[in-house]
């Protein structure tokens, strides 16, 4: 009795994971530069936001980098969070790996005229998370085409070209980026998904079947989930990410699905995450 309990612990439980030494603090190699800022948005009115700018330390500006933009992007910039992406981009980059690349690490928007500290998972009052992330439209492509990679533009110079830029989350995030390459994929040509909500939260359930019948859309994705997330009202995150992936191979699409059996956060997502990057800018 006492092994066939330990057989259902032992098989019930999630795996384990661990950041490798692509997403430590790592001497000896350039590091980037991360710096805080606030936007008042014009397409989602009556909100305020923090984001995140990276830059690598080989970025001269002699030529346009690629750009990897991130909802829920204090969750991704905190160097000792779940991600640490400005750990794994000093490090890709300092092994060529990838082609620069900044980062813009952009949180949800708040009804709020100020912002008192750094914005993070407790800022859900008067919170627009859900209605930015959520949504099954254009609206947070044109607040990042319109508002967001112009003001970066202003500084820096950034590659146009779709397949040299990617659109990363998770969760609600995550459905996020998909939405917004399925929506405009002249905009970002890969998607990078971490647990992503595809589910009915706000309608985002019907995406594998939007995916089998419209369009093919030229974009690359990649989705990771795990066998203990979500199982709510809203529906089930990895079967929901489970008919992600068989609609994409259906279409033919370019895209990698990585499962695991982690729960609802970032853990897994950290753990592939250098590989990810290699995955989205192979080497040539």
């Amino acid at each position: 009795m006492f092994l066939l309990n330990l057989l259902i612990v032992f098989s019930s439980g999630a795996e384990e994971y661990h950041l490798s030494e692509a997403s430590q603090k790592q001497d000896g190699i350039p590091h980037g530069e991360v710096t805080l800022h606030e936007w008042k948005s014009e397409v989602f009115k009556g909100t305020l936001r923090q984001y995140y700018l990276y830059i690598p330390a080989q970025y001269d500006g002699s030529e346009a980098a690629n750009v990897v933009v991130f909802q829920d992007g204090h969750a991704y910039v905190d160097e000792k969070g779940l991600i640490r992406v400005p750990n794994v981009f000093d490090h890709l980059h300092a092994h060529q790996e990838i082609p620069l690349t900044i980062g813009i690490f952009i949180n949800p928007g708040l009804f709020t005229d100020k912002i008192e500290g750094r914005q993070g998972w407790g800022n859900k009052k008067g919170s627009n998370r859900s209605v930015e992330y959520d949504s099954l439209n254009s609206n947070y492509a044109q607040f990042l085409e319109k508002e967001i990679l112009p003001e970066v533009a202003k500084a820096y110079k950034l590659a146009q070209d779709p397949a040299r830029r990617t659109i990363c989350g998770m969760s609600s995030g995550g459905i996020c980026a998909f939405t917004v390459a399925w929506e405009r994929p002249d905009l970002f040509g890969n998607v990078i998904s971490h647990i992503g909500s595809f589910t009915n939260i706000r309608g985002g359930h019907v995406y594998p079947a939007l995916i089998r019948k419209e369009e093919k859309r030229n974009i690359r994705v990649f989705l990771q989930d795990g066998e203990h997330d979500l199982d709510n009202q809203h529906g089930n995150w990895w079967l929901s990410n489970l008919q992600m992936e068989k609609a994409l191979a259906f279409r033919q699409y370019d895209y990698k699905f990585v499962g695991g059996t982690g729960g609802h956060d970032g853990k897994h997502g950290g753990q592939i995450f250098p590989d990810t990057m290699r995955w989205i800018w192979p080497k040539k």
